[in-house]
Formats: C-alpha cells, structure tokens, sequence
C-alpha cells in the first residue's frame, strides 16, 4: 500500500435535522461541509439548539474512485435518523 493509498481525504458533514407535520425526522438542510473537525463539531453545537437533532461526522473518503470508510460521529445532539 503506498502513502497515497493509506492517506485518504477526510469528508466532514454536518447535518440537522427537524420534525415535518407527521412528527418525522427530515434534514433541515443539505449536509455543510466543514473543513476541519473541530470547525464541524462548533458547527453542529450552534445549531443543537435549534433543531431536534444535530450530527457531525467524519469519513475517509475518495470520491473520484468511489472509496468511502466507516463514518466516525464527531458530534451528536438530539433525534437523528439512523445513518446508512
């Protein structure tokens, strides 16, 4: 395995979510990338109060070549969906 290969960049998402009439859980917005996890992690405590559920998570990620690992959650406040 080269360097490259081991080294994949890193997506960072925040995501919020809130309750439609029917009381179910949709995004409140389409998924903001940060560019470091601490930025994300801020991200998603300003947003906690506002919603009813708020994550940020951190994957390594090649989309050119369709490689993505395991999400890890940086931060998570409230209901949110189950995540593929």
């Amino acid at each position: 395995m080269t360097a490259l290969q081991s080294k994949m960049p890193k997506l960072i998402v925040v995501m919020a979510f809130d309750r439609d009439e029917e009381g179910e859980l949709q995004p409140a917005f389409d998924p903001i990338e940060q560019q470091s996890e601490d930025r994300a992690i801020r991200a998603a405590k300003a947003l906690a109060a506002k919603h009813a559920g708020v994550i940020a998570w951190s994957r390594e990620a090649n989309p050119t070549i369709g490689e993505y690992g395991e999400p890890t959650t940086l931060f998570l406040s409230g209901e949110v969906p189950d995540m593929e």
